[in-house]
């Protein structure tokens, strides 16, 4: 058994990359090792910001021979006269053996030829030293480069190579490289420690890089990062603003990490913490501080209440050298924040309703006018749905203000040298010039989710004028003529649409969005003559992404594939699907309780019976009620009339409003089961297929009003057994 070494050095690769590339490294490592049959233990990849490496343990020194048997033609086309024919002579050259050695065997078919094939086993250094060039031409990820005059193509160009079996080179030549790359024992370290590192043998590859300056391996890099910055802050009685990100981001950032203090001057605490905390984390990869038990307010203008003077900053230096690095980061910080201060100051003399007239001047996208434009349709999109939800005056006057200001702030200094702050500022200014806390907050949440896990608007204004951007968006661009395909949704459009129903949902409104489709596109198609809008058209492609929405969010949610289906798919019309998003929620959500509970497996056995015998009959789908369709007087058994009072007792709740009615329908369902069997099954069970025309129609029609009724709960032809 020996240890296996790979390590491809590289000058600096961006910080995502090796977030990419490890998980392919390993799966592409593992498969031509399966595949090849050479067996091996435990395949660990890692990397630095200069390397990526790979270290396979006990790995077999060949692949075993293997006997493979091969059927050829039938003897009587392989030999004529006890000689082979061309048929025996080209099974015998396809195998790589002698016609001599081919045996004749019985098989219930008669007798055929067959072969005994030996392939010898390979070295592993053999069998690697084809695969490595493979790996890295086969690694996919994003920038890709060229270097030099090869051919060669890696996200940064590739300087070494160091390829071992134990203290063995195994030998690989990178064609296409600039310099030519070959393997070696040789690797590099540390930057700003030593320039080469000799790697004596693979079981000792990170033994030697630490040596040489270097934490090879990510997972304890990311460890020591993850407990230096929690100690820091304890220390400093702080809460590090670190997220995931950020964090993935600063480990792939350094081969030797040292955490480092820095401080903020005092004055820069007057800007809003956003900003400040913007500045750090995402300009200059610094961790900010947030005062422990600290309240903080989305609409503060300053950072006293909330963020500490300090930040920590990951180097990837020397540690004599850190009063330099801070100071320097210390320097390039107040620069940034310089400019923060100046932005927010110009911000400040222009009143955000003069900053509204300005959007004008900017093109919202082709053919859809300006974002003044924009900001027109969406205060249309709001007033209907404050027609549409019962909401108090002033939340309705909050909202329309908002809507009116919501977009003042993407003409700001601050918001065009920091666009993620859209929505931040324009909120904090509209409340420094005296606008009310609502409407502010209102337009600050209006962005809100910006994605998935993202928090939602808290605010009921908030969450109007939401649920108007996101309508307005998938309008106009789906007028436009542009939809999501694939991977490409340049516009977001699915993740509006995602939007739209999560705040529905978090809401708890119960919201007629199929009527605000079909009035918005005839709106629509007024607006915007030049794209020859089809009203009708339009309002049913957008209700389609809106199930397939409500699809995609009830299985992220952890609703079973087949309950999804149950309540949102091509089963349930698309009307009654749209016109109240929140009820197939409300309903995916009893489902999984009931089978939970083991109790849906007893509705569906009632209802699964009846409808696979009601599927006979022509009775429409929409009857709720046995009235008219169903005759007392053809009753021949017991068994019928109790299951006519099944069905008169689920008629209410199957028709009803009640905010229970799911749940006292599936109750209801559950009951009937033992009225279902006595008329299958029991002493007084009857043939539903009857001779006599009219009472099998009869019979039928119980079935079908049964089936129809359970249909309001679910499709439960969708749900599996």
């Amino acid at each position: 058994m020996s240890t296996f070494l790979l390590e491809i050095g590289t000058e600096e690769l961006p910080a995502d990359f090796a977030r990419l590339a490890l998980p392919q490294l390993e799966q592409m490592v593992g498969r031509d090792f399966s595949e090849a049959r050479l067996g091996h233990g435990a395949i660990r990849c890692t990397s630095t910001p200069r390397r990526l490496a790979v270290l396979v343990e006990a790995v077999e020194h060949a692949t075993p021979d293997l006997e493979d048997e091969r059927k050829g033609p039938p003897a009587a086309q392989a030999f004529k006269d006890g000689a082979p024919t061309p048929a025996a002579l080209g099974f015998a050259k396809r195998c790589g053996i002698a016609a001599e050695a081919l045996d004749v065997r019985d098989t219930p078919k008669g007798p055929f030829v067959f072969a005994t094939v030996l392939e010898r086993g390979r070295p592993a250094a053999e069998l690697l030293s084809e695969w490595i060039p493979l790996w890295l031409a086969n690694l996919q990820g994003r920038r890709f480069m060229r270097w030099g005059s090869g051919e060669s193509r890696f996200s940064r160009p590739v300087r070494w190579l160091v390829a071992l079996l134990d203290d063995q080179v195994v030998p690989v030549h990178l064609d296409g490289s600039d310099p030519d790359v070959s393997s070696g024992h040789t690797s590099r370290g540390h930057r700003l420690r030593c320039d080469t590192v000799v790697i004596p043998t693979a079981s000792h590859y990170e033994q030697a890089m630490a040596a040489a300056g270097v934490q090879v391996d990510r997972a304890d890099r990311a460890h020591w990062i993850r407990e230096q910055v929690q100690a820091a802050a304890q220390r400093l009685k702080a809460v590090p603003d670190l997220p995931n990100a950020l964090f993935e981001e600063l480990t792939d950032l350094v081969e030797s990490p040292l955490l480092i203090e820095g401080s903020v001057a005092d004055h820069y605490l007057d800007l809003p913490a956003e900003v400040l905390s913007t500045v750090m984390r995402a300009h200059q990869r610094y961790v900010p501080l947030y005062r422990q038990g600290a309240v903080t307010d989305p609409l503060a203008l300053d950072a006293r209440s909330s963020l500490l003077p300090r930040f920590l900053c990951i180097g990837n230096g020397l540690p004599e050298a850190s009063d330099l690095v801070r100071r320097g980061n210390e320097r390039v910080l107040k620069a940034r924040l310089a400019d923060a201060e100046f932005f927010v100051n110009a911000d400040r003399a222009v009143a955000s309703i003069d900053r509204r007239d300005q959007l004008a001047r900017v093109t919202f996208a082709a053919g859809l006018g300006s974002l003044l434009d924009r900001v027109e349709r969406l205060e249309w999109c709001t007033d209907v749905l404050l027609e549409q939800l019962s909401l108090p005056e002033s939340t309705a006057v909050h909202a329309r203000r908002a809507a009116h200001l919501c977009k003042h702030d993407l003409v700001t200094q601050m918001v065009g040298e920091f666009p993620e702050l859209q929505g931040v500022m324009g909120g904090k200014y509209l409340l420094a010039e005296g606008e009310p806390r609502e409407v502010a907050l209102a337009v600050l949440e209006h962005y809100l989710p910006r994605g998935a896990g993202d928090d939602l608007p808290a605010s009921d204004a908030g969450a109007v004028v939401a649920l108007a951007e996101r309508l307005e968006l998938l309008l106009s661009i789906y007028a436009k003529g542009e939809r999501p395909s694939g991977s490409s949704d340049p516009y977001a459009l699915r993740r509006a649409g995602n939007g739209v129903l999560q705040i529905l949902l978090a809401k708890g409104w119960s919201f007629d969005l199929l009527a605000f489709l079909e009035r918005a596109t005839l709106h629509w198609a007024q607006l915007l003559p030049a794209f020859k809008v089809e009203a009708p058209a339009l309002a049913g492609e957008l209700a389609e992404l809106m199930r397939q929405r409500l699809q995609s969010l009830l299985e992220e949610s952890g609703t079973d594939a087949d309950l999804v289906q149950a309540v949102a798919g091509e089963g349930v019309s698309i009307e009654r699907l749209i016109r109240d998003p929140a009820d197939a929620h409300h309903r995916a959500g009893l489902l999984m309780e009931l089978r939970k509970s083991g109790e849906l497996a007893a509705v569906q056995a009632v209802v699964t019976r009846a409808a696979r015998l009601a599927e006979k009959g022509d009775l429409g789908g929409s009857v709720m009620s046995a009235a008219g369709v169903v005759d007392a007087g053809l009753f021949e058994k017991s068994s019928e009339a109790g299951m006519l009072a099944v069905i008169e007792l689920l008629e209410p709740i199957a028709i009803g409003e009640a905010i229970d009615r799911y749940a006292q329908l599936a109750k209801g369902l559950i009951g009937g089961a033992a009225a279902l069997a006595a008329f299958f099954d029991g002493e007084q069970s009857v043939m539903v297929m009857a001779d006599q025309p009219a009472v099998r129609t009869n019979r039928l029609n119980l079935l079908s009003v049964l089936r129809n009724q359970a249909s309001v709960l679910a499709d439960f032809s969708r749900i599996n057994g």
